[in-house]
């Protein structure tokens, strides 16, 4: 597979060129040149980041209103399946347009507080792993594909940086606001 270059800004909805940007600004920072490794590469920063994060830290907001640790970690796990799903579905070459999905409907019924740091983040470990594995047998044909989500046009390519983006804001996020 050759490198998945950034897409195009009429690749994704406007709302999704903050996590583009944040993947971008993150292989820059690293010296990597393809989004594929950032994935690879996330999955050791969080095994980093959350080694010596007590259970406790799960049911911790880091202001009123806000989403805990453990909601905040589902939900990445939640939308990286979602993004995932829709690469998978358009790579496929599926023109069904995708339904849109709203994250704090789910957040509540997520179940998070009952379950235990360590099974979150194996989850999300388990989901990146699948994500990589459906990003790493794509070609540059299906890469290339583009679909309708969310009532707007949308390519792999474009979902790919979005996964690698959405993981990155989250990172910088539990680094600064849950464990700062």
């Amino acid at each position: 597979m050759t490198p998945i270059a950034r897409p195009a800004a009429n690749e994704h909805a406007p709302y999704y060129a903050g996590y583009i940007d944040a993947a971008e600004a993150s292989l820059t920072q690293r010296g990597l040149a393809d989004v594929v490794a950032l994935l690879e590469a996330q999955t050791a920063d969080w095994q980093a980041l959350m080694a010596a994060v007590p259970e406790s830290a799960a049911s911790h907001a880091y202001a009123p209103g806000k989403w805990t640790l453990g909601e905040s970690l589902v939900h990445v796990s939640d939308t990286e399946r979602v993004f995932a799903y829709r690469l998978l579905r358009i790579a496929r070459g599926d023109r069904t347009p995708l339904p849109g999905f709203e994250q704090d409907d789910w957040v509540p019924t997520s179940r998070a507080g009952r379950r235990s740091l360590a099974d979150i983040l194996a989850e999300m470990y388990a989901v990146r792993a699948a994500t990589l594995a459906l990003v790493r047998s794509l070609d540059d044909e299906a890469i290339g594909q583009s679909g309708v989500a969310s009532g707007k046009d949308v390519t792999a390519r474009a979902l790919v940086w979005m996964i690698a983006g959405h993981m990155q804001h989250h990172f910088g996020l539990t680094r600064d606001k849950y464990l700062g």
